[in-house]
This record gives C-alpha cells, sequence and structure tokens, in this order.
C-alpha cells in the first residue's frame, strides 16, 4: 500500500496529467505561447534529450519537468521546457537553474526554447521569472514565463466555470493546501470535484485520468477514506451511469500496478519509463494475468515477450 509520505511526493501525478492533457495545460496556463502552436500537428516529449541535459538526480531532487517539441503554425518546429515546481519551500537559485536549463537545451542541441513554470508553492511572494547580471561590457537579462497556482484562489468562478482539465487540477491543488489539517473538509472538497467531472459530461477516460490525480494529492485518513469510497459508489449508482463504480476499479487497479510494478523490478530488474507505461496501460484481466506469468520471469527479455504477445492492452 502507497504511504501518505509517499504520495505526498506529488511530482508522478503532475508528469503523468501533463502527459494526457499538454495542449490543454498550455492553453490553460500560458494562452499567448499556445496560440504560436499548430496543434493539429502531433507534439513529442524529448524524454532521452531532457535527460541529457538534466543534473537533478545528482543533487537528490525531482521535479516534473517536461522537454516538448511542437511545430509553430507558420510551420517552423520549436522546444518547449515546462518545469513544475512542487518544494514547498521558495528556492533561492531557481531562476539561475531555469536559465541553465535554457543554456544547456541550446548548447546541446542548438535549440532556443522556451522555458516555462508553474509555481505550486505556497508562498505567495515567491515570483522567480528572471535571471541577469550586468557588467561594464557584457550583460544578460533572460526571462521566463511563471505561472503561481495560488493567484487561482481569488479566480475560483473562473475555475468552476471552466472545462479544461487543468481547472480540475488546480482546484484538488489548492484545497490540498487549504484543507492540510482539516481531513473533513478535504472529504467534502474531494468528492465535490470528482462529481464536479460527472456533471461537466467528462467522458469515462477524462473521469479515470483526473480521478487519479485528485485521489493522490487529495490523501484522507483511513477511516475517512472509506467514508469517502461508500458516499462515491452510492453517487455513481445514482447517476446510472455506464461504468458503475470507476472510483472504485481505479482504486483496485493502481493498487494492482503497484505490486505488480514492484514484484516485476524485483524479479527482473529496474524497468524503463517506456515499459512501465505498457504495463501500466494493461486492462485489469491482463494486469492479474501478469501477475501470475511474472513469477516464471528471470530477465527483461521474458517480459519485454510477454508485453508483445498483449499488444491491443498497450496501444492506449
Amino acid at each position: 500500500m502507497t504511504s501518505e509520505r509517499e504520495r505526498v511526493d506529488n511530482y508522478s501525478p503532475w508528469k503523468e496529467i501533463l502527459e494526457a492533457y499538454f495542449p490543454q495545460a498550455m492553453k490553460f496556463f500560458f494562452p499567448q505561447t499556445a496560440a504560436l502552436i499548430n496543434w493539429e500537428r502531433p507534439h513529442e516529449f524529448l524524454d532521452k534529450e531532457f535527460q541529457q541535459i538534466a543534473r537533478d538526480a545528482e543533487q537528490g531532487r525531482r521535479y516534473a519537468d517536461k522537454l516538448v517539441k511542437v511545430w509553430q503554425i507558420q510551420g517552423e518546429e520549436i522546444w518547449l521546457l515546462i518545469h513544475v515546481e512542487i518544494q514547498a519551500k521558495p528556492e533561492d537559485n531557481f531562476a539561475e537553474r531555469m536559465f541553465s536549463y535554457n543554456l544547456r537545451i541550446f548548447d546541446r542541441f542548438a535549440k532556443a526554447a522556451i522555458s516555462l513554470a508553474i509555481l505550486c508553492d505556497t508562498d505567495l511572494t515567491w515570483r522567480p521569472n528572471q535571471y541577469s547580471y550586468n557588467y561594464p561590457d557584457t550583460s544578460l537579462h533572460f526571462k521566463f514565463g511563471t505561472i503561481k497556482l495560488l493567484d487561482y484562489q481569488n479566480r475560483w468562478t473562473e475555475l468552476e466555470k471552466s472545462d479544461n482539465p487543468f481547472a480540475t487540477v488546480v482546484m484538488a491543488h489548492l484545497k490540498t493546501q487549504q484543507t492540510s489539517k482539516k481531513p473533513g473538509e478535504r472529504k467534502a472538497w474531494k468528492f465535490s470535484l470528482i462529481r464536479r467531472l460527472y456533471e461537466l459530461g467528462f467522458p469515462e477516460k477524462d473521469i479515470r485520468n483526473l480521478y487519479r490525480f485528485v485521489d493522490w494529492v487529495m490523501i484522507l485518513p483511513k477511516a475517512l477514506e472509506a467514508e469517502f469510497w461508500q458516499d462515491f459508489k452510492e453517487f455513481e449508482q445514482e447517476r446510472t451511469m455506464g461504468y458503475i463504480t470507476t472510483g472504485e476499479r481505479i482504486g483496485y487497479e493502481r493498487g494492482q500496478q503497484d505490486i505488480v510494478l514492484r514484484l516485476l523490478q524485483r524479479r527482473v530488474g529496474e524497468l524503463s519509463q517506456e515499459v512501465k507505461k505498457q504495463v501500466q496501460a494493461l486492462s485489469l484481466e491482463d494486469l492479474e494475468a501478469l501477475g501470475e506469468a511474472l513469477l516464471d520471469f528471470t530477465a527483461i527479455g521474458d517480459l519485454l515477450n510477454w508485453l508483445q504477445a498483449h499488444p491491443n492492452e498497450t496501444e492506449n
């Protein structure tokens, strides 16, 4: 079972939700940059390229960073460096780090990346957006886009009216911060935000994706979590949806995924992100089948062969 301490590290759900709804994220947080992009053409996450310029692993810090290749309306390729700063405390050298990453991208790939930051902390006064130095013969002024999630506290009505998935993401994030010592209020808000997804008429896929984010960040004590599940189960039954108890299935599937991934890593060693995504995309039935099959695995090749034999479930 995932502990609260592990789940407080919210970089994983942010990475997941950014990948699932990247165009919507750009339109929601950075509309001016989004307006430059031809969203009819596919965007590409440059994970390998980002790893070549990142050194955060050496520093023991983890960030929800994404380097993304997109196409401008005029037909030119541009790269976007999206950084989600989830640290609870402001970081003195944050602007310098943003500049350093931008410089490394240019140095390594000859690409002038657009640098953008989403700040999730609780300090209203911390708003880094530039890095500069100035000498008689040399000067530099580097600016980057910054969004402060706390600012949306004063735009709550706007969030409620929005059907952009990131309105729900921001609402869940803010209410998680505001209810850190009020579990009863958090339970009520968690239920309200999930119910809102149904009221907006989101398809099941979107409800599942957004539920996963909300459930991950809005942690409840065990007793209240049980009450929440019961309330939510009754709610879904009342709506007579075609996917009754979606929430229960998501919770169960996530638990199964965590168990299978841990067992796989013990059997065949560390898994790449690509392989992890393939496992996470499996249907519940095949996930359970993999849980049995892995007992006979002795190397990573066994897992890859098994996944190759189940192509339909790993294409989503």
